[in-house]
């Protein structure tokens, strides 16, 4: 099976007859920005509980393709959707190496910190917080710098923990799952005993009371393990594939495909996987563009995307 990698390298690769396509296609990821917007009303979730999430996924912050100015846009963009909350789901350090400056989360977790929601801004991490902390991955244990920057920004970074948040008299959980694949396999043996530090009985076991849940998870592949007790299932990791055509995407960093590639869904729970800002691998999207994700719970307006 062709890799992702592999893929965007030939597409990336096209001869003259595709050179608009191409040149389209690296223009993307620095260029446009859209907001997806789903309304969806879970079983589980109260029909006349009317909330509003914001959505930021896979920034992957570098220059120049994810700069500070662009992030600095994509939080005044987040901010004026007026969402109850906005949540961070990982991956917010460069995932590839064509770029011209790696921008240290030193610099880009301050400018996270910007973000102001009613209910509060919540992350998780993804798999390249992970990867890229050398230390982290020698030791075998975090936290990683991503974490540690976001904490002094005062965003709060969920690792298998929960919050209850109210709204209106109206409480629900908020749980935050650890990565999925946090660890680089070739470390595994030093010392490394497994691949995720995600914990996902551990984390929902700390719900205390029949509220509704919502679950952060950077990779959408735990969908299929998610009880459904849970009523949204909120993630990123696949960039919608990076490269999609007709509602298609000819490769997806998951062993579902395109079940899980993009967009609304529903497993056991309901699930909206985000496309992501930045890029991994190469810095190339095409039919996906950068998205800031609103996600509409309960009440009765139409889904618009």
């Amino acid at each position: 099976m062709i890799s992702r990698r592999h893929f965007l390298s030939f597409f990336a690769g096209l001869g003259a007859a595709g050179v608009s396509t191409v040149a389209y296609g690296f223009g993307e990821p620095a260029l446009r920005l859209r907001v997806a917007r789903y309304n969806i009303r879970p079983p589980q979730w109260p029909a006349d509980f009317r909330l509003k999430i914001a959505v930021i996924a896979d920034l992957h912050a570098c220059d120049p393709w994810m700069s500070l100015d662009r992030i600095e846009s994509i939080v005044a963009h987040t901010n004026a959707l007026g969402a109850d909350m906005t949540v961070l789901l990982g991956d917010y350090v460069a995932g590839h190496r064509h770029v011209t400056r790696f921008i240290p989360a030193s610099e880009w977790a301050p400018v996270l910190g910007g973000l102001k929601a009613p209910l509060g801004v919540h992350a998780i991490l993804g798999n390249h917080d992970w990867w890229e902390d050398k230390t982290v991955q020698r030791d075998g244990q975090g936290p990683t710098i991503s974490r540690r920057a976001l904490e002094a920004a005062g965003v709060p970074v969920y690792e298998n923990d929960v919050a209850r948040l109210t709204k209106a008299g109206r409480s629900f959980w908020l749980a935050g799952l650890g990565d999925q694949l946090a660890y680089l396999p070739a470390r595994r043996f030093r010392p490394v005993k497994r691949i995720g530090v995600d914990d996902l009985a551990a984390t929902l076991a700390k719900v205390t009371d029949d509220a509704p849940v919502i679950l952060l998870a950077h990779e959408p592949d735990v969908a299929m393990r998610v009880p459904a007790r849970v009523a949204l299932q909120l993630s990123g990791h696949t960039h919608g594939g990076q490269v999609r055509l007709f509602g298609w995407s000819p490769v997806v960093p998951s062993r579902y495909g395109n079940q899980l590639a993009y967009g609304h869904t529903r497993t056991n729970c309901d699930v909206v996987v985000s496309g992501g800002l930045g890029c991994s691998i190469m810095p190339f999207r095409l039919g996906v563009p950068p998205e800031i994700v609103l996600v509409t719970l309960g009440g009765s307006v139409p889904a618009v995307s």
